[in-house]
């Protein structure tokens, strides 16, 4: 007899269909596991047999064979554990054959028979609605599987016993509830930092068109202050997002209990992470901090200390909102939609207008310094700021009338306005179009087409500032958003003007 019981395998958030099946035959005593396992999966015989041990259950003398199938799909994981043992009690006749094939089993075994979490219940469970089966999974992760739907049936127990039990009948599993992340402590608030009135305009443009930004200023200005305050300016995630951004974090194994994400995420990795670590890959293709970031905020601070071949990384996801780590049998793609916040001192001493301060080697250590970001990388970025030190007159002042509800406020409006104009638009890629950022080709030219004046003012800069045509589309969509954020009227020259003040020459130009 052949037992079968369904369950998955992830390539990013991609689920794969995964066949278990069980055989046991007569021949020499042995438990083998077949169809590319890794070192996780090959150690799941030792983990079922103790599970099943902890039960009373001892394994037949026979010649015990685990394939999964298809077989030329790598198997990366411990969630292979419980359906490996379920299929085994199936062969044995513990479980019922035909109750067992309603349902995409996923979950690691202890030693006592105890189910503990495992990684990708989220997606694994939208499949199975997808396919009308039922999900069975561990306790600790029922309430991140019941966010797929009401009409999903979620079996959540605790131990392997308290499952058998289920189908026997002796005992009934409660449904899971939902879960959502609790508010954390509040954001950090605007009305925090004093002066930089221009690095706070610029901060509530990009909130508000999901613009990726780069400020520039000598150590100390506040540029990782306004950064950190730019969670507390943005929205947040609507179901759909929220959803998207915990499939992500729920394959890389961070959704903490199981609860659904709220907040957008605010990544800031140090310049010492490595290339996987940023844009994903290593041994199991796991998700990087990019799209970690997803729908949310990658801070980057020190950007030209970042090595250069991870800076260049950047490029293609910034661009297409999706990063893309190659195998030599298969490509993992992650999304990777994020608004990029990054931080730099103008040279390596970061005193460049203070003669008093500035090292020998000024000006040309800041040519050296700003010259480690490549062009297409700062032309990839639609605003440029420059930070200037505050002033100790400016310290000595009390805390602005304005703070960050008053521009979340306005931000919010903005969101609106551009939320019911890009309604049922997909993006070049693929995505659905939600905010300016992401408008591209036609729909560009669309609705961020500029008046007579503007459009004279934006071809005469270009050619005077030698703007690339992305440059050029990124200052229409900077544009776009200051129409928006001055309640969604027209392009004008007013907003062409304003936009071409944060655009910066790169250096070298």
């Amino acid at each position: 007899m052949v037992a079968r019981i369904n369950t998955v395998a992830f390539q990013g958030i991609e689920v794969l269909g995964i066949d278990v099946q069980v055989q046991m035959s007569g021949g020499i005593v042995a438990f083998t596991i077949v169809g590319l396992p890794d070192k996780a999966v090959a150690e799941s015989r030792e983990r079922v047999r103790a599970a099943l041990h902890a039960l009373g259950l001892a394994l037949p003398a026979k010649r015990i064979t685990v394939n999964l199938a298809p077989a030329d799909v790598l198997k990366e994981g411990s969630h292979f554990d419980l359906p490996i043992a379920l299929a085994l009690l199936t062969v044995m006749g513990v479980l019922p054959d035909a109750e067992m094939a309603r349902y995409v089993a996923l979950g690691e075994l202890a030693l006592d028979g105890a189910l503990t979490p495992v990684a990708g219940v989220l997606p694994a469970a939208i499949d199975a609605l997808a396919h009308d089966r039922g999900l069975i999974c561990p306790a600790a992760c029922g309430g991140e599987a019941a966010w797929a739907g009401p009409d999903l049936e979620v079996l959540a127990p605790a131990t392997l016993l308290a499952l058998i039990n289920h189908f026997k009948g002796s005992q009934v599993l409660t449904p899971p509830k939902p879960r959502l992340q609790e508010s954390g402590p509040p954001p950090l608030d605007l009305r925090d930092v004093k002066g930089n009135e221009t690095a706070k305009r610029a901060l509530e443009v990009a909130a508000a068109g999901s613009h990726n930004l780069l400020m520039i200023g000598p150590p100390g200005s506040g540029k990782s202050m306004l950064a950190a305050r730019l969670p507390g300016l943005l929205p947040p995630l609507d179901p759909a997002e929220a959803l998207e951004v915990s499939m992500i974090h729920s394959v890389g194994g961070l959704l903490e209990d199981g609860k659904l994400l709220r907040q957008r995420p605010y990544r800031a990795p140090h310049q010492s992470a490595s290339l996987p670590a940023l844009v994903g890959g290593g041994t199991r293709a796991k998700p990087g901090e990019i799209s970690l970031a997803h729908q949310g905020v990658l801070f980057l601070d020190e950007l030209p200390e970042f090595p250069r071949p991870l800076l260049e990384a950047l490029r293609q996801p910034l661009e297409t909102g999706r990063a893309v780590v190659s195998r030599a049998n298969h490509h993992v793609t992650y999304p990777a939609r994020v608004q990029l916040i990054a931080a730099m001192n103008p040279c390596r001493c970061g005193h460049l207008d203070d003669a008093s301060l500035a090292c020998a080697r000024a000006p040309k250590c800041a040519l050296d310094y700003q010259s480690k970001i490549s062009g297409p990388l700062f032309d990839r970025i639609d605003l440029h700021i420059d930070v200037p030190a505050v002033s100790p007159a400016d310290l000595s002042l009390p805390p602005p009338a304005e703070g960050s509800a008053e521009v979340a406020a306005r931000v919010a409006v903005a969101r609106a306005i551009q939320a019911e104009r890009y309604a049922g638009h997909a993006g070049g890629a693929g995505p659905a179009v939600r905010t300016n950022a992401e408008a591209d080709g036609e729909l560009l030219e669309r609705v961020a087409a500029p008046d007579a004046d503007g459009r004279a003012l934006l071809t005469d800069a270009a050619e005077r500032m030698k703007l690339s045509a992305r440059g050029y589309h990124r200052v229409m969509r900077v544009a776009r958003t200051l129409a928006d954020l001055g309640g969604g009227g027209g392009v004008r020259r007013r907003h062409i003007a304003e936009a071409l003040s944060y655009r910066r020459i790169a250096p070298g130009r």
